[in-house]
C-alpha cells in the first residue's frame, strides 16, 4: 500500500513538473509570439493559412460566437461524413491485409459519432473489425482535429473571461491549425517515439500466425500501434488500437509505459488550467482552478483506490487471499494501484482507455469514476473541454456567492448577470438529458436492457455507465455491456452529440456576452475568486449539484450493488 501511495504522489509532482511548462509555451503558441517550433512548422501553418486564404494577423480575433460555433460545427460535420465514409467502404480501400468488411451502417455511425465528438467509444474490437486505412487515415486523424476542436472552443471561451468591449472571441480556423501543429503533433512524436522503445507496435506488417506452447493457432495483431495510443492519450480521446484498450502488452508493455499514457492523459487538460491564469495575466486563477480539479481528484481515487485495496468480503469469508486486493480484471503486472489511478484518471478526462475491465471492479469502487464523468468531466477533463466545462460552474458558483454577499456576482472584473447564469444551467442540464433520460429509455425498451449481460443492479449499472460515458464523452464501458446493436449505437450516438455540441454551443455564447462587457474594477464587495474560501466554495458547489443529479441513480446501481455484496448476495 505504501509503494502505491509513493506512486500516486510521484505522479502528482510530474504532472505539475510537466503542466506547468506546458501552460506557458501553450499560452505563447496561442498568443502568436515565435517559439522553438516555429522554424519547423512555421512554413507549414502560413501555408495552410494561405490555401485556406485565413489572414491569422487579423483573424485571431476575427470571430464572433455565432461564427465561431458555426465553423466548429461545419468542420466536425464534414469530419462526421468523411469518417462514415471511409469506415463504410474501407473494404475497398488500401491498407486492409485482413480483407475486413465495411462497418454495418449503424456501427459506421456510432463509430463516427464517436471519434468526431472525442468520445471514442467502442462497441467493436479494433484488432478484428478496423483495417489499416481506417485506423490511420481516419481513427487517428480524427484523434487529432477532435483534441484540436476541443483546444480551440477552450481558447475562444477563455477569451470571453479577459477580452474588453469586443465583440469577437477568436479564429476558429487559426486556433486549430496551431493547437494541431505546435501542441498535439509535437507531443505525439516524443510519446511515440517512448513507446515503440518500450515495445509498441508500429508498423504496416500482416498479422502474425504463431504456435502456442499448447500447439493451438494465434494470430498476433500488427499495425501503426504506437502512433495511435499517443494521441489517443494526449488528445484524451481514448480508442484502443485492441479491443482490451491498454490492458493489453502490445499497447501498454511495461511500467514506464503504462506512467507515461496516464502522465500523457492528463498533461494537457492541466496545463489548460496554468494557460487559463495566464491568459486572464492572473496565475493565482488558474492555480485555484486546478486546486479545486486536484481536490475533487484526490477524493475519486482515495474512494475508487481504499474500495479496490479492501477487495471483495465474499472472497475474504472463504478464506481467499486479497492481500493485493480485489485483482479480478486487473493486470497482475499493474496491481490495484496503478490500475485505480488510471481509472480515476481517465474518468476524470474525457478519456475512456483502460488498463483493467471496469466491469470487475467493486461496486464503491467505481462510484467515484462513475460521478467524475457525471459531472461533466471538469475534474481536468479534455483537452479544452474540460476547463471550459469548469468555469460553467465557476460562473455558477460566482452567482451563488453574489447572492450570499447580496451583490451582483462578478469574476475577473466581468459582472456576471442572468444571461450567463442561464447559458450555464443551459449547458448543464445536457449531462442529466443524457445520462438519466437515455439510460431510462434503454432500461425500459426490450432492446436495450435485452444486450445486458447481468441481472440487479449491476445490470442497471452498466447500462448507467454507458450512457454516462457517450454523454460525457468519456468512451470507457462495463464489459458486460454488448452495445453494437442497432439501438445502442443510435441512442449512444446522439447521447454523444448531445454531450459534446449542446454544450460547446452554450459556453461559446457565455464567452461571447462576457467579451463584449466593460471590466469593473474591484470594490470591497468583490468576493476573490483565487483564495482557498473560493476553492472549497467552488468544490462544493460541482459535487453538491452532481450529488443532487445523480446519487439517486447511483443508489439504484452501484451502491445497492455494495450493500448485496456486504450482505452476501451477487449479481
Amino acid at each position: 500500500m505504501s509503494s502505491d501511495i509513493l506512486q500516486f504522489v510521484v505522479f502528482g509532482v510530474a504532472l505539475v513538473l510537466l503542466a506547468w511548462p506546458l501552460g506557458t509555451y501553450m499560452t505563447r503558441v496561442f498568443a502568436g509570439e515565435r517559439t522553438f517550433l516555429a522554424p519547423v512548422f512555421g512554413p507549414v501553418e502560413r501555408a495552410l493559412y494561405c490555401a485556406a486564404r485565413i489572414d491569422a494577423g487579423s483573424g485571431v480575433q476575427g470571430q464572433t460566437w455565432g461564427r465561431y460555433a458555426i465553423a466548429v460545427l461545419a468542420f466536425n460535420f464534414a469530419g462526421f461524413l468523411v469518417l462514415y465514409l471511409i469506415l463504410r467502404f474501407q473494404d475497398v480501400l488500401p491498407w486492409n491485409p485482413q480483407g475486413f468488411a465495411g462497418l454495418t451502417p449503424h456501427l459506421a455511425f456510432n463509430t463516427a459519432v464517436s471519434f468526431v465528438t472525442n468520445t471514442n467509444w467502442q462497441s467493436y474490437g479494433g484488432e478484428s473489425t478496423l483495417s489499416y486505412f481506417s485506423q490511420m487515415v481516419g481513427l487517428t486523424v480524427q484523434n487529432f482535429v477532435s483534441a484540436g476542436t476541443g483546444i480551440a472552443v477552450g481558447l475562444a471561451v477563455i477569451r470571453g473571461f479577459f477580452q474588453r468591449e469586443t465583440r469577437t472571441v477568436g479564429n476558429f480556423w487559426v486556433d486549430l491549425t496551431r493547437a494541431v501543429l505546435y501542441v498535439l503533433l509535437p507531443l505525439s512524436i516524443v510519446v511515440t517515439l517512448i513507446l515503440s522503445w518500450q515495445g509498441v507496435p508500429q508498423n504496416l506488417s500482416d498479422y502474425v500466425d504463431a504456435t502456442t506452447v499448447e500447439g493451438a493457432n494465434q494470430v498476433i495483431a500488427q499495425g501503426p500501434v504506437a502512433s495511435q495510443i499517443a494521441i489517443k492519450q494526449l488528445g484524451t480521446n481514448g480508442g484502443g488500437f485492441f479491443n482490451a484498450n491498454s490492458a493489453v502488452p502490445y499497447e501498454n508493455p511495461t511500467p514506464l509505459s503504462n506512467f507515461v499514457e496516464m502522465l500523457s492523459i492528463l498533461l494537457i487538460p492541466a496545463a489548460f488550467c496554468f494557460l487559463f491564469g495566464r491568459m486572464v495575466k492572473d496565475r493565482r486563477q488558474g492555480i485555484a482552478i486546478f486546486a479545486a480539479m486536484a481536490a475533487i481528484f484526490v477524493g475519486a481515487l482515495a474512494l475508487t483506490y481504499g474500495s479496490e485495496i479492501a477487495g471483495n468480503p465474499l472472497l475474504a469469508d472463504q478464506a481467499i487471499d486479497q492481500t493485493a486486493g480485489n485483482m479480478e480484471g486487473k493486470e497482475v503486472r499493474f496491481g490495484a494501484g496503478n490500475s485505480a489511478l488510471w481509472s480515476v484518471a481517465t474518468t476524470a478526462a474525457s478519456n475512456g482507455s483502460v488498463n483493467a475491465m471496469h466491469d470487475s471492479y467493486t461496486p464503491l469502487g467505481m462510484v467515484g469514476p462513475m460521478l467524475l464523468m457525471q459531472i461533466g468531466e471538469v475534474v481536468f477533463g479534455g483537452v479544452g473541454s474540460g476547463l471550459y466545462g469548469m468555469l460553467l460552474f465557476v460562473v455558477l458558483t460566482v452567482f451563488i456567492a453574489g447572492l450570499m454577499v447580496g451583490r451582483t456576482p462578478e469574476y475577473l472584473g466581468k459582472k456576471i448577470e442572468a444571461r450567463e447564469v442561464k447559458l450555464s444551467l443551459l449547458a448543464f442540464f445536457i449531462m442529466p438529458i443524457g445520462i438519466l433520460v437515455f439510460a431510462a429509455i434503454a432500461a425500459l425498451v426490450p432492446a436495450g436492457y435485452s444486450t445486458v449481460q447481468d441481472a440487479g443492479p449491476h445490470g442497471f449499472s452498466e447500462i448507467l455507465y454507458a450512457y454516462t460515458s457517450a454523454t460525457a464523452n468519456n468512451g470507457s464501458a462495463f464489459a458486460g455491456f454488448t452495445a453494437n446493436v442497432p439501438f445502442h449505437d443510435t441512442l449512444l450516438g446522439l447521447a454523444m452529440l448531445l454531450g459534446r455540441f449542446a454544450m460547446l454551443v452554450p459556453m461559446l455564447a457565455v464567452a461571447g456576452s462576457l467579451s463584449a462587457k466593460k471590466s469593473v474594477p474591484p470594490s470591497s464587495g468583490t468576493f476573490p475568486t483565487h483564495t482557498p474560501l473560493f476553492v472549497t466554495l467552488l468544490v462544493a458547489v460541482v459535487l453538491i449539484i452532481g450529488a443532487l443529479t445523480f446519487v439517486p441513480a447511483l443508489v439504484l446501481g452501484p451502491v445497492a450493488e455494495q450493500a448485496a455484496m456486504v450482505a452476501g448476495h451477487t449479481f
